[in-house]
């Protein structure tokens, strides 16, 4: 896997290698020095099963319902066709926030999606954590079917769909 594309370039025009970009976030502990560098790995963990990484890289004040077994089954059953970074505010190295605005495709259960989202990251510490979907009133574009109730929310907060991204319909 290391010589492959990384899978958070796919759609992207830089063809950097998995070795060169999230390995050492995902493999290495190396804490991704910017909110974007933080949500390319995220969406990497997901295409490889990594909920450990996921759950660690979401603010502790945010995974009080966190549904690993969920989130692991909904990430290894869909296959992961790319992401498209639309827009990052701030988020840089010395900053404490930042947003993060993509969007991720995937197929799930023989349907095709366009997750789109702009997501709030915090530093806390030193480190970048996932926070929440930022514009809650403004639902994911989605292709498709949109998620059971129970389903874990493809924004990728780690929680079910209608306490999530579900709960501003």
């Amino acid at each position: 896997m290391t010589d492959a594309i990384c899978p958070c370039r796919v759609i992207d025009t830089d063809k950097r290698g998995y070795a060169d970009c999230c390995k050492p976030y995902l493999e290495e502990g190396k804490a991704p020095p910017t909110a974007e560098a933080l949500m390319r790995s995220r969406y990497t963990a997901f295409t490889h099963g990594d909920i450990d990484y996921l759950e660690d890289t979401l603010a502790p004040d945010a995974r009080d319902d966190f549904d690993k077994k969920a989130i692991t089954h909904w990430a290894k059953q869909s296959e992961w066709l790319g992401l498209e970074l639309l827009s990052t505010e701030e988020g840089r190295e010395g900053d404490a926030a930042g947003y993060v605005e993509f969007i991720a495709h995937f197929n799930h259960e023989g349907e095709r999606y366009a997750h789109r989202e702009r997501s709030l990251f915090r530093k806390l510490d030193g480190r970048w954590y996932f926070q929440e979907e930022a514009n809650r009133k403004n639902q994911p574009i989605v292709k498709g079917p949109q998620p059971g109730r129970n389903d874990p929310c493809p924004c990728g907060s780690g929680k079910k769909f209608k306490k999530c991204c579900g709960a501003a319909a």
